[in-house]
């Protein structure tokens, strides 16, 4: 039998679908598939995709003839095509017009935009969908959504964020805190981009609640955004014990640190946070939306979103019992031992793949 021959869409290569990305062509070239990435150029710099092993075609995220073109000419041959998100999607769909290739589509999130961007979003979905011979969703919500937006063969994805490997060594987790501002208080983390989505106004809102606990808690919400400005002015006239410390790279370290994290988000799928939370054995308080109760269980204190009152009661709960922090440090740890691993991701992906390949390979 020839070698499979795939080839892997990513627009923008968000943190989550490029590391995702990047764990699935190592794996696939370990089991002697053939791999390209088709990517905007600095995505490859951010993930490096060239080091697994996979071919590189450097593809703008654009629409127009040019660069569809060029991305036909990266999928030409392949046996497979598998996007990454409803607007890769459907440049690979508009790239593979008139060819029998199968296209795969992992949805890792969604969006969230408001008034006429919201229509067109809406519809982009629906093509991305439509277009899918089979369409992955990271959350069984988002496979749901794909079924709504006509999606002929939706499926829920075990998608593996990487484990992270560091020591927690307790001398530098102290003076981890120590920087952070956490010296005789306990210290709230959080980590996202600075958008509406995210829920960081009602973390303030919360914050601000919490100014009446003794000692009052340091918040620290790691990430950079448009919203930065506002809540920067928010956190300086209120006088909240908040501090935003820009984008890091060392997400996991900062988590170990933390007596608590926090996720005050409108909607999440996977949300990488909650693993690093979980597998660090580190309190987690978050809200019950998308994809994350799912992803918990029962090893966090879940709120609704867009409840600051209930925020700060489930934090300011949890500060003052350290027998249910322990229970709960347990239970994370319980849970993420059963989710998939990354080598159960690449295999379920690789079973999707033959099962599209092989039809198409005995007609050849």
């Amino acid at each position: 039998m020839s070698q499979l021959r795939t080839v892997q869409v990513l627009g923008g290569g968000g943190a989550g679908s490029g590391a995702h990305v990047g764990s699935l062509a190592a794996g696939l070239i370990a089991r002697g598939v053939q791999v390209t990435v088709c990517a905007p150029a600095a995505v490859d710099l951010v993930h490096g995709f060239s080091s697994t092993g996979a071919r590189f075609a450097a593809v703008p995220r654009r629409s127009d003839p040019v660069s569809v073109a060029a991305l036909r000419s990266a999928c030409l041959g392949a046996d497979v095509v598998h996007a990454h998100g409803p607007h890769a999607a459907v440049r690979a769909a508009a790239a593979l017009g008139g060819l029998r290739t199968p296209l795969v589509v992992t949805w890792h999130g969604r969006s969230h935009a408001e008034g006429a961007r919201r229509h067109v979003r809406h519809l982009l979905e629906v093509r991305a969908a439509r277009a899918a011979a089979v369409l992955l969703g990271t959350s069984s919500d988002l496979v749901d959504r794909g079924r709504r937006r006509g999606a002929r063969d939706a499926r829920l994805a075990p998608v593996a964020a990487p484990v992270p490997r560091m020591a927690a060594d307790p001398a530098h987790l102290a003076k981890v805190r120590a920087e952070l501002g956490a010296v005789g208080s306990p210290l709230l983390f959080s980590a996202g981009s600075l958008v509406p989505r995210h829920g960081y106004g009602v973390l303030l809102d919360a914050a601000r609640i919490m100014g009446a606990l003794d000692p009052v808690p340091q918040v620290v919400v790691a990430g950079e955004g448009r919203e930065r400005a506002a809540l920067q002015r928010r956190i300086k006239g209120e006088r909240l014990p908040v501090r935003l410390i820009g984008a890091r790279d060392d997400i996991p370290e900062l988590v170990a640190a933390a007596d608590l994290v926090v996720i005050p988000s409108r909607w999440e799928a996977r949300s990488r946070l909650a693993q690093d939370a979980l597998r660090a054995g580190t309190p987690l308080v978050a809200t019950a939306v998308g994809g994350i109760p799912e992803l918990v269980g029962d090893a966090a204190e879940l709120v609704p979103y867009g409840d600051p009152g209930a925020l700060a009661r489930a934090i300011g709960g949890l500060l003052v019992d350290p027998d249910r922090r322990a229970l709960l440090a347990a239970e994370g740890r319980a849970q993420a031992a059963g989710w998939p691993t990354e080598e159960d991701t690449i295999t379920h992906v690789l079973t999707v793949y033959d099962e599209l390949a092989q039809p198409l390979t005995r007609t050849r």
